[in-house]
């Protein structure tokens, strides 16, 4: 995946809503808690890396845009944490099944061309009992939001911005996905301000059920 207009445009913003736009709070929310072997899904220019607590024993990070991993790699470097940033799709991720205690999408479920796909890829390389964490972009509430929402989704807004879709239901698909949906709020980013089509957010957990009991078995 290329996006070499988009990826300068996100090097550049995303540092600045971090600053002034509560990004960066919301990161250490959505990461709190965390430990074990952690994979995070669409790293982008690796803005979540300083905010993995030191319980994670590892972060495997998986970036599809090439600037955009080039800057995941340099922010690696700086982590608290082991960071290995590696090329990837979300709908085939280049790992082992359940190698992992929890995966991350931050603002990644928008833009992946298969949502179905990529959600069953993060269940397969979750270990049973495994925690997804969420912060992504959600359908507006109100008719006249959710209908802009639609028409740029249909028109301008993928290709304008590296595939983002603002009117998904990210809630609705993880829990078609086989998750359990845990503790989770709706959010505006940025907060207190007109809001923009990718305004309203939602962040939680959801988690792999555990296996029933004597499954695994020998039959």
């Amino acid at each position: 995946m290329h996006h070499p207009v988009f990826a300068r445009y996100y090097a550049k913003l995303s540092p600045l809503l971090d600053e002034r736009a509560g990004m960066a709070a919301h990161r250490r929310e959505l990461l709190a808690g965390l430990s074990g072997r952690v994979i995070e899904i669409g790293a982008g220019n690796g803005l979540n890396f300083a905010h993995y607590p030191a319980t994670v024993s590892e972060v495997v990070a998986i970036e599809p845009e090439r600037l955009l991993r080039r800057r995941a790699v340099d922010a690696a470097v700086r982590a608290g944490v082991p960071v290995d940033v590696v090329p990837g799709a979300a709908e085939a991720l280049p790992v082992k099944s359940e190698a992992f205690d929890a995966a991350v999408v931050s603002l990644v479920l928008c833009s992946v061309r298969d949502v179905r796909r990529a959600l069953a890829e993060l269940r397969r390389v979750l270990r049973p009992g495994g925690e997804l964490r969420f912060f992504e972009h959600v359908r507006a509430e109100g008719p006249v939001p959710a209908a802009v929402q639609r028409v740029l989704d249909a028109t301008v807004w993928p290709v304008l911005f590296g595939g983002c879709h603002t009117a998904r239901d990210p809630l609705a698909a993880i829990v078609a996905a086989g998750f359990e949906l845990g503790a989770y709020r709706r959010l505006r980013v940025p907060a207190g301000r007109v809001p923009n089509p990718v305004s309203p957010c939602v962040l939680g957990v959801a988690r792999r059920p555990a296996e029933p009991d004597g499954a695994g078995g020998a039959s």
